[in-house]
């Protein structure tokens, strides 16, 4: 669906929906363990229910009616072998490895670039402990079951690949070592998967970056579970603020979160910004906005949005150490460029980065999302540091991580 935005500044209040990387733990969790579990989740995106049906898949059930995920743990009834995991990467890469140790096999149907981004070195070290897995232009078959011993894998591709194999490991016969080597990209996500399993009583001790693991362990999430508010998708909002005189206000977010994605309020801060918080609340608002240098490899996911401030900042913003922006959604150190330049903006392609040059403000035009939900959700933020009206191209596919994105902005207010 083509969406064209009226330019210009907003102002009003957003409850935010739920962490949907809280959400795919909980869910995961909440199926592996002994007994029902009802999670609340404001906001139920496409990728927790491409988790669900794969849970369901592997012989959970799962209902979502609502703002309520149902979950009935795996062993009720009998899998199927076939796992729709759509766009999501998180589902993916969470439940190789958790499949592999529950010993259910079958084909991951992956959908849009899924299937290309990278699985290594994830395969390898799965391969090595008894999972077979074989990858097609369309699918990916596991087989086999994991067993326990010692596990080496590099932190600098991929958080998820660590999160998979801490949610499997405690469900093998016997104790097991994960040791993460390198530099650990995502941090943030790594501690929200320790917070999480804690909370479900799962047993680990961790000494540097070497994680002792006792076996045969089910988590529990107690009957019921809430999922805080989410900051990654905040962050779209609290940008707006960024842009507006008379600000954006946030609510329902966590203020002792161990969320990475917190990261966006510190960001906007030492771009200038005006930000205060009221319990869970947070109210961003236009201050003397500067160029900075950011640093992508903890916070991702907001790059593209904290670049379309940074496109109306005083002098030049670089961002570093973003060559993991190339396996997304899209590529997004290229689609985030994109955005920029063709709204009037001044953004520099890098190999592992972007420098953006501000400009007083963006002209307007139009957005190709590249079916990428923070592309469209960028796009957002764009129009309100636009003088003309800003186009985007596929803007359903914020349906990936906030159903409501679209409904949300509309009921913040044009500058009076």
């Amino acid at each position: 669906m083509t969406r064209e935005l009226i330019p210009g500044e907003r102002t009003g209040t957003v409850l935010i929906p739920a962490s949907k990387s809280q959400a795919h733990r909980a869910v995961i969790l909440a199926a592996l363990g002994n007994h029902d579990v009802e999670i609340t989740c404001k906001g139920i995106s496409n990728d927790i229910i491409a988790t669900a049906d794969c849970m369901n898949s592997a012989g959970a059930n799962i209902e979502i009616q609502d703002n309520k995920i149902h979950v009935s743990p795996v062993g009720k009834t009998q899998h199927s072998d076939t796992f729709e995991c759509r766009e999501s990467g998180s589902t993916l890469r969470f439940l190789i490895p958790v499949f592999g140790a529950l010993g259910v096999g079958g084909e991951f149907i992956p959908k849009g670039r899924l299937i290309d981004r990278p699985l290594s070195p994830l395969d390898e070290v799965l391969t090595a402990h008894g999972v077979s897995i074989s990858k097609t232009e369309t699918t990916i078959r596991v087989s086999g079951k994991l067993t326990s011993g010692e596990y080496e894998i590099p932190g600098d591709v991929s958080s998820q690949y660590i999160t998979g194999l801490l949610l499997a490991l405690p469900l093998l016969e016997g104790d097991s070592i994960l040791r993460v080597t390198g530099v650990l990209q995502s941090k943030g996500y790594i501690t929200m998967t320790e917070e999480l399993l804690r909370k479900s009583g799962i047993e680990y001790t961790r000494t540097g970056d070497t994680y002792y693991i006792k076996g045969s362990q089910k988590p529990d999430l107690g009957s019921s579970f809430t999922v805080e508010g989410d900051y990654s998708n905040a962050a779209f909002y609290l940008c707006m603020g960024a842009l507006s005189d008379e600000g954006v206000t946030v609510t329902g977010l966590n203020p002792d979160s161990t969320q990475g994605d917190k990261a966006a309020i510190a960001v906007l801060k030492e771009m200038g910004a005006d930000i205060s918080t009221d319990g869970n609340s947070v109210t961003v608002k236009k201050g003397s906005l500067k160029g900075v240098t950011i640093d992508a490899s903890q916070i991702p996911d907001l790059i593209p949005t904290l670049c379309v401030v940074a496109s109306v900042c005083e002098g030049k913003t670089r961002v570093i150490n973003a060559e993991c922006l190339r396996i997304k959604e899209s590529d997004r150190i290229a689609s985030t460029c994109a955005l920029i330049n063709n709204l009037g903006g001044n953004a520099k392609e890098l190999p592992d980065g972007i420098v953006i040059t501000g400009v007083r403000n963006l002209t307007g035009g139009t957005v190709d999302s590249c079916n990428d939900h923070r592309i469209a959700m960028s796009a957002a933020v764009a129009s309100c540091a636009s003088t003309g009206k800003v186009t985007v191209l596929d803007s359903m596919c914020v349906r990936k991580s906030y159903p409501d994105f679209w409904e949300d902005f509309s009921t913040l207010k044009m500058k009076s």
